[in-house]
């Protein structure tokens, strides 16, 4: 039998009244079509995730990475690959099979792809494969920068900052004028960065499409 996809605009329609919530139980359903697993299942699984830290779901390993009084963050990975993380408001995760009324019978690659944005992550959360980042930090170290080549054959001045918060420290290169925008101390905000490892070691990466600003200079 063929299923409708919901092509609503504006705000959503029923309980879920604000919009971001509409968009996460859209994505959790897009996700559970795409791994072949009944929706009820897959939401019940990060109910599980969130009572005892973990739990499994047809080959995924759905980790509940940190709880708090409001929301929870969960980190989705297949054989140590990682497929998504995002929180899940609290009460979204009391309620009784969410998932219900977001079936779809073909979902357009570009929404899986844009997801939901991940956020109040901490640097103990990351790991590497991970996009979509935005966290807050304080900058720890700011070696000097070295000149190098890029692979356009352009000269490059970068840097390899350590930032630092409660839970951890990270690498961030900083690229050119990058660099002059930060001292030692600032507490920087990241934005829609990516996680990859180079040379054993993670490091936070801001690419084109992704922001560094200074929230509170030193």
């Amino acid at each position: 039998m063929r299923m409708k996809v919901s092509r609503q605009r504006g705000r959503p329609r029923g309980k879920y009244h604000a919009l971001a919530d509409f968009r996460l139980l859209e994505y959790l359903a897009l996700i559970s079509m795409k791994h072949g697993i009944d929706s009820n299942d897959f939401f019940n699984s990060f109910v599980e995730a969130w009572e005892r830290q973990q739990s499994t779901c047809k080959g995924l390993l759905i980790e509940c990475r940190k709880r708090t009084r409001d929301y929870a963050i969960f980190l989705i990975t297949n054989s140590y690959k990682v497929v998504a993380q995002f929180p899940i408001p609290k009460h979204i995760l009391e309620e009784t099979s969410p998932l219900k009324e977001f079936a779809y019978a073909k979902a357009p690659r570009r929404t899986i792809v844009e997801g939901a944005k991940v956020k109040h992550l901490q640097i103990r959360d990351l790991k590497s494969g991970m996009n979509q980042i935005s966290l807050e930090a304080k900058v720890l170290e700011i070696p000097k920068p070295v000149s190098v080549v890029t692979r356009f054959g352009e000269f490059a001045k970068v840097t390899n900052v350590s930032i630092k918060d409660e839970t951890g420290i990270i690498h961030l290169p900083l690229w050119n004028k990058q660099i002059d925008e930060v001292s030692e101390g600032d507490v920087i905000q990241v934005e829609n960065a990516r996680v990859v490892t180079f040379r054993g070691e993670r490091q936070l990466r801001v690419g084109r499409g992704g922001q560094l600003s200074v929230i509170e200079k030193r």
